[in-house]
């Protein structure tokens, strides 16, 4: 499979994540493999529609993951080839028997089990139901990623304020959800059919596969 794609349409953007199953949005530690070094000027840079407006219907449309994935940036990965990446980056737990076995930080823990009970949830309401913000909490952003980067929360989609015509406008908001509410039942099963090690050599083996140029370091220094 060759990696060489052009990102100037949301389709563009959603059959790429359904091609390759990995797609960092971000430029990172294996060159060329981001959208952000694939998408046309226009699509990157306009000031109309485009990378930024489309995260959203393509996370619907294309029934994909996203999240801060790799190296705390935001990437794309396929239904596929979630389950495999939240096994290996789990360790095979889920977050129950995480925090039975004392591996999950009191903040992770609060903040995790908040979200779960409110899922999906934009991120400013989570902060405030946390008591998180200038007077309050600190290290929101922090624990947010990496629950993200252990594949245990992902951005469902991302909300718009409208204003008086019902037109969009500004920064899209982040809505926050687990996998298993997103996916349900076949995620959980999924998950866990094999063992972290074996799910993380079917990884490592697909962007080799893709990505024939990368260096070994890169591959595995992007994966951990």
């Amino acid at each position: 499979m060759s990696f060489d794609f052009t990102v100037r349409t949301m389709r563009d953007l959603a059959d790429a994540v359904q091609r390759f199953g990995f797609l960092p949005l971000f430029k990172n530690s294996v060159p060329g493999f981001s959208v952000e070094e694939h998408a046309a000027p226009a699509a990157w840079f306009g000031g109309g529609e485009g990378v930024w407006e489309w995260k959203g219907p393509v996370i619907r449309e294309a029934g994909c993951a996203y999240g801060k994935l790799f190296e705390k940036k935001a990437a794309f990965v396929s239904r596929e080839w979630f389950p495999e990446l939240a096994n290996y980056r789990r360790d095979g737990y889920d977050f129950d028997a995480r925090c039975d076995d004392g591996l999950a930080p009191v903040r992770e823990r609060e903040l995790y089990e908040l979200l779960e009970a409110n899922a999906p949830i934009l991120s400013k309401e989570l902060k405030r139901l946390g008591g998180y913000g200038k007077h309050g909490r600190r290290g929101f952003d922090g624990t947010m990623t990496r629950l993200q980067e252990q594949c245990y929360v992902l951005t469902s989609d991302f909300v718009y304020s409208t204003d008086k015509s019902g037109s969009a406008y500004g920064w899209g908001v982040a809505e926050y959800t687990t996998p298993e509410r997103l996916f349900g039942a076949d995620f959980c099963r999924e998950a866990y059919r094999r063992e972290p090690a074996e799910s993380y050599a079917r990884i490592l083996a697909h962007l080799r596969s893709l990505l024939p140029e990368a260096s070994e370091d890169a591959l595995r220094r992007l994966l951990r």
